[in-house]
């Protein structure tokens, strides 16, 4: 009955539009990421290197901005739903050198992995050469290059941060993506997620330390989930699914597993920075309820067919996916959970953002975080 009462609240929050709040406002955001909230770091590292990127072409932003926005998705981001909450522009990614940053920079990047390449060249997961250098200490980096445009002093820096909005996550699902295309099983996965860990956290001390005061650490989605996964792995053998989603569970303990050890490491940066607000931010549980209970969220399609995509019980083929040429989006995105067969749809983003600003899934909301 708890449980059934906390999702119609929860539905109740998805169905409300987000309003500016004066009383929170940050003056800025600053975010590090993958394609969850990247609005265009991929777009300017693909054009460097002279790499096609399906995302420039529709249906990609055919929601809301009616073009491609840079986004993968149909619409706006998580990011962007928590710019327009506190009155702010949507996040210019900051490879795009030709844009103010006063209120903020994007330095997420699709398909960035928490861990460096070298990390997985030397435990021998992969030997793919990546030319896009877009990990989260290069994120970290360009954060650093951006400071000193920013403010001058030790005093000012922590003023100014100290005002701003940080959003650390979601970035470790590329870093399982880099494992699962090594043919590592879920339980040597596992043995990594102690060091991926380790490297998200570090990054937050390290932005603690410049100023920040306000930090969202997003946790890991339910991967079993995910269609592209689904159709990947697609087999007969029923034990492998769990009966009440559809998912693929080994994927979605291992997404528990790696949740559990993030929100142990927010407690540990809570004890060593008491004045700092470290908001662990619920991926995971939103999304399986929208899984398990699509039709009270507003979703009526499907909640594992992908809205953009062609062929397959998932609506998801890998050579021909979405914005490739002859692959069509459904009609009313609004119905659907997933967008690509990897991202979610702008509604799924939207009722995540209310549900990590108002609660119930951050601790604590980002609404209840005062800047001093």
């Amino acid at each position: 009955m708890k449980s059934t009462t906390l999702i119609i609240l929860s539905f109740l929050l998805f169905l409300e539009p987000i309003q500016p709040t004066p009383s929170h406002a940050f003056n800025s955001i600053f975010s590090f990421g993958d394609s969850y909230s990247d609005t265009g770091n991929i777009n300017v590292l693909a054009k460097n290197n002279s790499l096609d990127l399906y995302t420039d072409n529709l249906p990609y932003g055919m929601t809301f901005f009616h073009r491609p926005s840079k986004r993968f998705s149909d619409g706006r981001l998580i990011v962007d739903f928590l710019a327009e909450e506190f009155g702010l522009p949507y996040l210019k990614p900051y490879l795009d050198k030709n844009e103010s940053f006063r209120q903020g920079a994007n330095f997420a990047v699709a398909g960035a992995t928490a861990l460096d390449e070298t990390f997985f060249k030397l435990h021998n997961i992969t030997t793919f050469e990546d030319p896009l250098n877009n990990s989260l200490s290069s994120q970290l980096q360009w954060f650093e290059e951006l400071k000193p445009s920013l403010c001058q002093t030790t005093n000012e820096c922590k003023d100014y941060f100290g005002r701003s909005l940080f959003i650390v996550g979601e970035i470790e699902g590329s870093d399982y993506t880099v494992m699962f295309s090594g043919l590592l099983t879920v339980e040597q996965m596992m043995r990594y997620s102690s060091t991926i860990i380790q490297t998200i956290a570090e990054t937050i001390k390290e932005l603690i330390d410049q100023g920040a005061r306000t930090v969202v650490v997003p946790g890991n989605i339910p991967m079993g989930c995910l269609p592209s996964l689904l159709t990947i792995l697609k087999t007969d053998d029923s034990s492998i699914y769990d009966p009440k989603t559809g998912c693929i569970e080994k994927y979605n303990i291992l997404s528990r597993y790696h949740n559990s050890l993030l929100l142990q490491a927010v407690k540990e940066l809570r004890i060593k920075y008491p004045l700092a607000k470290i908001i662990y931010a619920d991926f995971y549980k939103p999304v399986i309820n929208f899984i398990r209970f699509p039709r009270r969220f507003g979703f009526t399609s499907k909640p594992l067919v992908v809205c953009c995509g062609i062929g397959g019980e998932y609506n998801w083929h890998q050579p021909r996916m979405c914005g490739t040429p002859d692959v069509t989006a459904c009609q009313n995105p609004l119905t659907y959970v997933n967008w690509d067969g990897l991202r979610l749809t702008e509604a799924s983003y939207r009722y995540v953002a209310n549900s990590w600003l108002k609660g119930p899934y951050a601790d604590p909301p980002i609404l209840d975080a005062q800047t001093n």
